[in-house]
């Protein structure tokens, strides 16, 4: 499925409310305080606050609302993008900076996998290299769905029969990835936030940029 396994490119993946965005934030804080620029790190996410992003970003709030394809195919477009343009991932990862990115393709088989069925999002995604490490946030989507109360909003996706089926769609796509040569390791999302970053930190420290 991978053309490539990319060298100082991290991902962060998990269904909606399993703290993935919080922990690239800790983490951020954690190398300021403890290595500051050794490497550079470079946080990200998708979609993207490029166009193609800010686009998918209202769809994901019905607004517009599209048809799952196009917002599969959008998905791509964003990440080709996201990759590959002046600064993105690839060029930063291969100028040695260390990459984490909340994202990125298994949610597109997780998540359109879902909604379009397996060929399209497969098929989409198929040139694009693998991250070196890739940490599962695993999470009962009750115990999601409670954490996001408290969100002013929640977009089309975020609702417990779906989430359901996101986890599970997650947990079957793991050997997958394991398989192809990837680094996978599954942190255990429902400890405490501090708990679930020093999880984050023994795998992120195994990179070989670290040593």
């Amino acid at each position: 499925m991978f053309t490539e396994i990319l060298d100082n490119f991290i991902v962060f993946e998990g269904g909606d409310g399993s703290g993935t965005s919080t922990q690239i934030e800790l983490l951020g804080q954690k190398f300021a305080k403890d290595r500051p620029g050794n490497p550079v790190l470079f946080p990200t996410a998708e979609p993207t606050d490029r166009a193609i992003g800010q686009l998918i970003r209202q769809a994901l709030k019905n607004d517009p609302a599209l048809h799952p394809g196009t917002l599969a195919r959008l998905f791509a477009a964003d990440r080709n993008e996201h990759l590959f343009a002046l600064d993105g991932i690839n060029e930063r990862c291969r100028r040695g900076e260390l990459v984490v990115c909340d994202r990125y393709v298994l949610s597109s088989l997780a998540y359109q996998g879902i909604e379009c069925g397996e060929e399209l999002p497969r098929r989409l995604n198929s040139g694009f290299p693998a991250p070196r490490l890739l940490l599962f946030f695993d999470l009962d989507p009750l115990t999601a769905q409670e954490r996001m109360k408290g969100r002013s909003s929640l977009d089309i996706f975020e609702n417990i029969e779906f989430q359901q089926k996101v986890r599970e769609r997650y947990r079957s796509l793991l050997a997958e990835y394991r398989n192809a040569g990837v680094t996978v390791e599954t942190i255990d999302a429902s400890q405490p936030p501090e708990k679930v970053a020093a999880d984050v930190w023994r795998a992120v420290s195994k990179m070989p940029i670290m040593w």
